[in-house]
Order: structure tokens, then C-alpha cells, then sequence
């Protein structure tokens, strides 16, 4: 968190520090005070998350979230109206139990196809080429 924020020459430092998302002071200057108020990380599944993505990282915007809950709370989230409420993409697969790769789904939303056809049709397997009814050879 504080070198993504901080320091130019660290990963990530442009889509945080280099934006004007920063650490909050008494953070920044103690680590038992963000221990304080962020208490211990809950498990391993968890890690530190802004609730609002534009936001700093301060005790307001803050929470331990898993995996799941950070996706859905990405500022490139996509919202489907599905099963009577809104959601996102990943929540719809979840529900479904789709095991169509959310890219493909973005793929078929974006080509018009409604939210339960996208999640549902499954994949055609279109096989090898052929040219004349043989098999096409592949190139050099």
C-alpha cells in the first residue's frame, strides 16, 4: 500500500501514487495505528481493499476483502440485470455455475447477446480446418 502510493519506481505506482490516490498520515507515520484501526488481517484469503476505488487509502475507505469481493468492486466492473437484480458478470457465472470464460461472456454480451444466452450456450467446437475435405496443413 505505501509503496504503490509513494514511491515512483514501484510496481502498480501509476495506477495509484501516479493517479493522486495516497496513504492516510497517521498511516503512513505508524503502523500500530493502522493495526488499530484496521485490526489484524482476517485470514490469508484476505487482503486490504479501498471501498471507494478512487479514494485514498484511510480508515473510512477501507476494509479486508477476499478475492471475489475485490473483483466485484473494480472500477472496470460490469453490471448485468439478471435474475430479477443487478449484478456483476462474475456474480451471474456464480449463480449459474457457468464454466464459460467470463472473457467469451464479455465477448457475447458485447456482440449483443442477452445475459442468460451468453452465460448459458455452451461452445461450439468448430474442429480443424479443412480444404477439400482434408485436412488443411499447417504452415511452415
Amino acid at each position: 500500500m505505501v509503496q504503490r502510493c509513494t514511491n515512483p519506481n514501484a510496481h502498480a505506482y501509476e495506477a495509484y501514487g501516479g493517479r493522486g490516490i495516497a496513504v492516510w498520515g497517521a498511516w503512513l507515520e505508524n503502523f500500530e495505528q493502522f493495526l488499530e484501526d484496521m485490526g489484524e488481517r482476517p485470514s490469508k484469503k484476505h487482503t486490504l481493499d479501498r471501498i471507494n476505488n478512487d479514494g485514498n487509502y484511510e480508515p473510512s475507505n477501507c476494509r479486508w476483502a477476499t478475492w471475489e469481493e475485490q473483483q466485484n468492486n473494480r472500477s472496470n466492473r460490469v453490471e448485468v440485470f439478471y435474475l430479477g437484480r443487478q449484478m456483476s458478470i462474475r456474480e451471474a457465472i456464480n449463480l449459474t455455475g457457468s464454466t464459460i470464460p467470463i472473457a467469451r461472456i464479455h465477448g457475447r454480451i458485447n456482440a449483443g447477446w442477452d445475459i442468460h444466452r451468453a452465460l448459458t450456450e455452451k461452445q461450439r467446437h468448430l474442429g480443424r480446418p479443412t480444404l477439400g475435405g482434408k485436412p488443411k496443413e499447417p504452415a511452415a
